[in-house]
């Protein structure tokens, strides 16, 4: 009989522990299964190459946020350095695509013809390989997270503190990566990408492919982070955000359980890089610069923290409008960011999702004045 409530309690978190969650899981599982239908003709119906290229990126970033909202909304551990691991997703998938070029064409990259080299640098070795790749992804993120996180968490480096240094994590990176001997392209970047996993990267079945692979990811990671913020992990996470001395005082270490979500979070995001670098199709250290960091930490405050649906939904919704607004104003954006986060500071401390609560006050209040008026 346990056994059988315990199942019922894993599907219920599963699929039914937030409703929200479900909502927009549901949405994107559309959105996964639609897009080959229709983007690939359907009685007579096809959506456009740049709109599919457009949803993919969109899920990218949607990934990246629920990765900060991970470490952030549930940990209280503010990283304005998750660009990071965003960029080394993307730089490791750049290297294979890269690899793949110069065996099959025999044409040497940029970085090689400009420092002169005949050959690719030795650590491109085995890069030949996508499943090579996918494992450097995984295992150098983590182990490049796990270092920066034990050393920082177990030193109790904390706060506006924490902030600041994986900024200047992300800034030393990015000015390593802007150097041209480095075998990472130098300021220019690494282009030429020519195709991934057999198919050209300019025919419209990769780019389905890759946006729904991205459509696909985005859903899981949502539900993962879900079930995984309702697991007793999530809850411990959430004590810590919430009094981290006093479980300490307790007797919890609570270096662990903050490292755990830091090194899973980071993975999310290198993920979202892998992803996100086929298809547009380069990558520059531009991809590294604090400003990036500091935008996805908008996405997530807009949003709503804490949430993961307000992560989700602020980064699709910011992004998009970027999108659209730098097509026709491009140097209005700046200036509707920052009004979006003066607004969500001054009316929305917990980001869009305040909304509804927003309305029903305001409601609320003009009812309660109309008897008031009228007796006057």
């Amino acid at each position: 009989m346990s056994v059988a409530i315990r199942r019922k309690s894993i599907l219920g978190d599963l699929f039914l522990g937030d409703p929200k969650v479900t909502v927009i899981a549901g949405i994107v599982l559309l959105i996964t299964i639609g897009l080959p239908i229709f983007s690939l003709g359907f009685g007579g119906i096809g959506l456009s190459r740049y709109l599919v290229n457009l949803i993919g990126q969109i899920m990218c970033f949607a990934i990246l946020a629920l990765a900060l909202d991970l470490i952030w909304g549930y940990g209280g551990v503010l990283s304005l350095g998750h660009g990071i691991f965003f960029a080394m997703g993307g730089y490791l998938v750049a290297m294979h695509m890269v690899k793949i070029a110069y065996l099959k064409t025999g044409t040497p990259p940029n970085f090689m013809l400009f420092m002169g080299w005949d050959a690719l640098p030795q650590y491109y070795a085995g890069f030949g390989s996508p499943l090579y790749t996918l494992f450097l992804v995984f295992v150098l993120t983590t182990l490049l997270a796990f270092t920066f996180g034990y050393v920082s968490f177990r030193s109790r480096v904390t706060g506006v503190y924490f902030a600041l240094i994986t900024q200047a994590l992300t800034y030393v990176a990015m000015l390593f990566f802007f150097r041209n001997d480095t075998g990472f392209g130098g300021n220019n970047g690494m282009t030429g990408f020519l195709e991934l996993l057999g198919f050209p990267l300019n025919q419209m079945p990769a780019i389905v492919g890759l946006a729904t692979v991205s459509s696909l990811t985005a859903f899981v990671a949502l539900i993962f982070c879900s079930v995984l913020t309702r697991s007793p992990i999530g809850h411990m996470l959430i004590a810590v955000r919430d009094d981290e001395p006093r479980l300490r005082f307790l007797g919890y270490n609570t270096i662990w359980v903050k490292l755990f979500a830091w090194c899973v979070s980071a993975v999310l995001a290198a993920l979202a890089g892998m992803l996100y670098v086929p298809q547009v199709g380069i990558i520059n250290p531009n991809l590294l610069s604090p400003m990036v960091s500091l935008e996805i930490a908008v996405w997530v405050a807009i949003g709503g923290r804490g949430t993961l649906v307000g992560a989700f939904v602020g980064a699709t919704l910011i992004q998009s409008l970027k999108f659209w607004l730098t097509a026709f104003i491009p140097e209005a954006w700046p200036f509707v960011l920052a009004g979006l986060v003066l607004v969500v500071t001054v009316a929305l401390p917990n980001g869009l999702l305040d909304i509804p609560a927003l309305l029903r006050s305001i409601f609320t209040a003009v009812r309660r004045a109309e008897p008031a008026a009228k007796e006057s």
